[in-house]
């Protein structure tokens, strides 16, 4: 990738090797990442350990379901995301094997993910990077990636999700890794840089 595209070398140069968020796959990773929607990454650190003692010993669909409302409201999960994670433990208790879907091809475990009651591309796509740890999984949709790439492209206007996939175009089969290079980048680049869109 440091041959084939000098901005992915630039980035690198500066962060260095990211570090790569690596979850368990299945019901607590991908609760994992509902729960960390459209928030802070402190915010979504601190209601997923109150999430786990929660639902204590291991966040499980069945101890999950065993919490009322009002209680994962108390945990700081908002109603759209309680509803969003008692459709997926509900789907695997009635025999969605979300375990089993690591061997499908990308397009059919998009589908697939997708299909779940409140999963979005960002969330299905998140999953196949940091739960099934799939190379080329690339989330375009991410708020903190489009802005990344338009700073370190020097773009002119953030992509939005289709130009920043055809971006990304570039990077396969390794877009999971430019995209690790694209969060590292906005966390250590200046904040004004990443305002004024440099060219």
């Amino acid at each position: 990738m440091r041959r084939k595209c000098p901005h992915i070398r630039r980035i690198h140069d500066l962060t260095g090797d990211p570090p790569l968020r690596d979850y368990r796959p299945g019901f607590a990773g991908l609760t994992r990442i509902v729960v960390g929607q459209q928030v802070s990454l402190a915010a979504a650190q601190a209601i997923w350990g109150r999430l786990e003692l929660a639902t204590a010993p291991a966040v499980t669909p069945q101890n999950f379901l065993l919490l009322s409302d009002n209680d994962l409201r108390q945990v700081g999960l908002s109603r759209g995301k309680v509803k969003t994670l008692r459709g997926i433990a509900t789907a695997i208790e009635n025999g969605f094997d979300l375990d089993a879907l690591g061997s499908l091809p990308e397009d059919d475990l998009l589908t697939t993910l997708t299909a779940l009651p409140g999963v979005g591309p960002w969330s299905a796509e998140i999953y196949m990077l940091f739960c099934l740890g799939r190379a080329d999984a690339f989330a375009a949709g991410d708020l903190a990636l489009q802005i990344s790439a338009c700073a370190a492209l020097g773009l002119e206007n953030r992509p939005n999700r289709d130009e920043l996939l055809a971006i990304a175009e570039r990077w396969k089969p390794w877009r999971g890794v430019a995209a690790h290079l694209l969060w590292a980048y906005y966390k250590v680049a200046d904040r004004a840089l990443l305002a004024k869109k440099p060219s």
